[in-house]
């Protein structure tokens, strides 16, 4: 059986936690208990327990849920899978097999020991692999290999009948074909409890990478400066970028609010070989920011697949980082940080073009603005490359992830400590993202929002934002509106039809 831990119990304190301490609002809305399921049977019996007692369940691998649909469970039960068991070798032909409750770091460790292979996840070690998997999750290598949920063939999963009886199901594209559909990139709280991720095949993991980086100084920062060295990191992806042999450059712009005096890109390359024998792509790559201050030009158009750039001139206004070449398992395995305990809040964007003039200066005025009283530092808009074999069209067909046209992906962040900072952190954020999508390239029905349509792709389900339900069309914003989220619709109305799992943006009947 599991192991319950109820609200008398010592664990209770320190195991109800979320590691946004900004959620849940109250203490009136943590769980009653928390079951720490050992096995996939565990796993059953603990939900068929809750379940049978009229209680709410939801569950938790990682903790890392940016809202609060997993703590905020007032008289519910938590079903923790950071204790569960796994087998290496999977039943039915599947070769590998991930349990949700697990680590990204210790899968990359077990997969490379045992089979040198890996899966195109993220970057945080302590990242649980079941709602980083579900919801789509992407990382370094994902350019080069696609999202994990891409590489699923089968999914161990119980769901609840309209009786609530708890039913075990493997499914896979010949079996219950539209849950397994679902269950790769719909997010997760929305259809039954995922005890295991199947694979027939994986990636090789590359045998070497390389990391570098460019730095810029805020001080002598400019608007006009900015907007070239944001257009010209934009204009790579969306030229460039799109060929194959740069499919192995993931880059991520970190701009840091300019009381941090410096903001600046990252990078981590290898040859689709898996080796670093040729480094001209990181070169050329570079080499586009090696001179940052802007002269009379502008970028190629978007069809242009050639690299091209606001014209810059010879006036040096970067400090590139040094260029480590690593083994990939120490670069992966050391490298993997994330932000610890602290109060946050989180948005996103995907990107199918270029930033233009007046979203660059849109973003130069929100990171150089300032607030009285609230410490700056910790506002954060992460840039991060997209495409590559991510964008096959075909595999929004058979996944739940529509987004297959972006180069970018865009997070917004926001990290503070005390409480009292919370409404002014809150409203700087959204100031700043409504702001940002009430330009030229938004629909008038679509104000503030990026929503799906000729510059953008919607937001992301793994970076799941509260603020987005006070609009009607919200569900479009994640899922489009080619018609996945009516078919999504149909699987939870089919396989969860007492609405037993859910949350505040669950899939909706």
């Amino acid at each position: 059986m599991a192991i319950t831990v109820t609200q008398q119990d010592p664990r209770y304190q320190t195991l109800k936690k979320s590691r946004n301490l900004r959620l849940p609002a109250s203490e009136a809305d943590f769980a009653s208990r928390i079951e720490l399921c050992e096995t996939a049977s565990d796993t059953a019996e603990a939900l068929q327990r809750i379940v049978s007692a009229g209680l709410r369940p939801t569950v938790r691998c990682g903790g890392h849920c940016y809202e609060d649909f997993v703590v905020n469970n007032p008289g519910g039960a938590i079903l923790d899978f950071s204790l569960l068991e796994e087998s290496h070798s999977a039943e039915d032909g599947a070769r590998y097999r991930i349990n949700p409750g697990k680590q990204l770091g210790d899968i990359y460790l077990d997969l490379y020991k045992r089979y040198g292979v890996t899966i195109p996840a993220g970057t945080c070690y302590s990242v649980g692999a079941g709602g980083h998997i579900s919801g789509g999750g992407y990382g370094v290598l994902s350019r080069l290999h696609g999202l994990t949920t891409d590489w699923v063939s089968a999914v161990d999963i119980l769901t609840v009948d309209a009786n609530g009886k708890v039913i075990q199901r493997r499914v896979d594209k010949q079996h219950d074909p539209d849950l397994f559909r679902a269950c790769r990139g719909a997010g997760g709280g929305n259809f039954g409890v995922i005890t295991a991720f199947l694979f027939d095949k994986l990636p090789q993991a590359p045998q070497e990478v390389v990391h570098t980086g460019v730095s810029f100084d805020w001080t002598t920062m400019t608007e006009d400066r900015f907007i070239a060295i944001l257009t010209t990191y934009g204009n790579y992806w969306e030229t460039r970028g799109k060929d194959p042999d740069t499919y192995g450059l993931f880059s991520i712009m970190d701009i840091s609010h300019a009381s941090t005096k410096r903001f600046g890109l990252s990078l981590q390359f290898c040859n689709p070989d898996g080796t670093c024998k040729d480094l001209s792509v990181v070169n050329e790559f570079l080499d586009l920011f090696s001179h940052c201050n802007p002269s009379p030009g502008a970028p190629a158009p978007a069809g242009d697949r050639a690299i091209s750039r606001p014209a810059l001139s010879d006036e040096p206004c970067t400090g590139t980082h040094p260029m480590y070449r690593r083994l990939w398992l120490d670069a992966t395995i050391g490298g993997g940080g994330g932000e610890g305990s602290g109060r946050a809040k989180y948005k996103s964007t995907y990107m199918k073009h270029n930033f233009t003039t007046e979203e660059a200066k849109c973003i130069y005025k929100h990171m150089t603005s300032d607030l009285h009283g609230i410490e700056m530092r910790g506002f954060v808009l992460a840039v991060d490359s997209y495409g590559g074999v991510i964008n096959q069209s075909h595999l929004a067909e058979e996944t739940s992830i529509c987004q297959r046209s972006s180069i970018m992906k865009l997070q917004f962040q926001s990290y503070w400590q005390n409480a009292e900072d919370d409404a002014g952190r809150l409203k700087w954020l959204k100031d700043f993202y409504s702001d940002l999508y009430s330009g030229p390239n938004v629909d008038p029905r679509y104000t503030h929002t990026p929503y799906p349509g000729e510059h953008y792709e919607g937001c992301y389900i793994n970076y799941p934002d509260s603020d987005m339900l006070a609009y009607p069309f919200w569900p479009q914003l994640y899922y489009g509106d080619q018609g996945l989220y009516p078919f999504l619709q149909g699987v939870k109305r089919r396989y969860d039809p007492n609405n037993v799992f859910h949350h505040a943006m669950s899939i909706r009947w």
